[in-house]
């Protein structure tokens, strides 16, 4: 079948919007008409080979849309569901079986190289063999193969245009709080960037009922946003030493503290904020061989802990439905990271996520 999709063909350049052929569904793959999709850093990441994605590409990984057909064997989904794609894995390494899928031994070969896992790809143009499968969708696109294992069945009555973030940004920042620190009622957390995943940590706090959320970013719109969504406390850190402004507002300091910037020096503020027993969660992608240097005797002393965190330790099945529900009692409003954009307008999109305009880009497809 014929499909309008934005097409990364090169490092740095604008996405081209062609009309691809597109194969029907094989076994276990299911053919999702794209509603709309969210615009992730890491999309930019993977077009600009900070992350070395196959060329040309379909990227997209925050896909949410309709189920049109289903290969012979999906059980999970039928034509006319409503759905959210997020991060794909491959159901049998130790890590899957432990019901830990975000950190599948193959995370990498199901999402970042361009394929399906034996190495063809659903896309193509005119003969010319076009990269897939990103994530296991490629969801910058009017239609998506997707798989049973990153597809999440979601209310008819929810928005769909709104869903797809819950994918992949808002899920990590989230899943962080709640998955992978297990924030407790009462417990201090000190975010670190205050972009969408930093935001949506920002509101899980809230919802799990740490006693003190304390926002760091240096853009003022962003924290003064940050308040109004559950920080109890903005840091700048133009102001001064954003340590000794959360130590001063702590005394002994955080229990839990989430980078989302991906930059060392962040990170190691991080650490160095932490309480005694106190953990510290990246989720920042930090670009490839980057390396962070912490005072280790400040760990051990206090018996610190330094962990990375994927996809907010998640299993999607289970928090996609969650967050929508706890948008729908208006505790988790994460509508209001998001700037709406015609698929047409993904360029847009994008320089204006990379300008720092807007939070969280979502691009729509026409009405049907």
């Amino acid at each position: 079948m014929k499909i309008h999709a934005a097409v990364a063909r090169a490092p740095h350049m604008p996405f081209s919007l062609e009309m691809l052929d597109l194969e029907e569904p094989r076994e276990g793959e299911i053919l999702v008409r794209v509603v709309a999709t969210g615009v992730c850093h890491t999309d930019i990441v993977m077009r600009d080979q900070h992350l070395p994605v196959p060329q040309p590409v379909v990227l997209g990984h925050e896909g949410a849309g309709i189920v049109e057909r289903v290969g012979p064997g999906v059980a999970k989904v039928k034509p006319g569901d409503h759905v959210v794609m997020t991060f794909n894995s491959c159901g049998h390494c130790p890590s899957c079986n432990d019901h830990e899928e975000t950190y599948c031994h193959e995370f990498f070969p199901r999402n970042f190289f361009g394929s399906r896992a034996d190495g063809s790809s659903g896309l193509s143009c005119e003969g010319e063999r076009v990269h897939g499968n990103i994530f296991g969708q490629s969801s910058f696109a009017s239609h998506a193969l997707c798989h049973e294992r990153n597809i999440v069945k979601v209310p008819r009555d929810a928005d769909l245009a709104l869903l797809g973030p819950l994918a992949c940004g808002i899920q990590t920042g989230a899943g962080a709080v709640m998955n992978a620190l297990k924030v407790e009622p009462g417990k201090v957390l000190a975010v670190f960037g205050m972009g969408s995943v930093g935001l949506a940590a920002v509101m899980a706090a809230r919802v799990v009922g740490a006693s003190r959320i304390i926002a760091v970013d240096v853009n003022e719109t962003r924290l003064a946003l940050a308040a109004e969504l559950g920080a109890t406390d903005i840091v700048n850190g133009k102001a001064g030493d954003a340590v000794d402004a959360i130590m001063a507002l702590t005394g002994a300091g955080v229990d839990y503290a989430i980078d989302a910037s991906g930059v060392p020096a962040v990170i190691d503020q991080c650490v160095r904020v932490l309480a005694p027993r106190g953990t510290c969660g990246i989720v920042g992608a930090s670009p490839h061989g980057a390396t962070l240097t912490l005072d280790l005797t400040h760990i051990l002393s206090g018996g610190r802990r330094v962990r990375g965190i994927v996809e907010g330790d998640s299993n999607p099945d289970v928090l996609i439905p969650l967050l929508i529900d706890l948008h729908r009692q208006g505790r988790f409003p994460f509508e209001r990271l998001v700037t709406f954009y015609d698929f047409a307008e993904i360029n847009r999109a994008v320089e204006d996520s990379e300008r720092g305009i807007v939070l969280k880009p979502v691009v729509r497809q026409p009405a049907v």
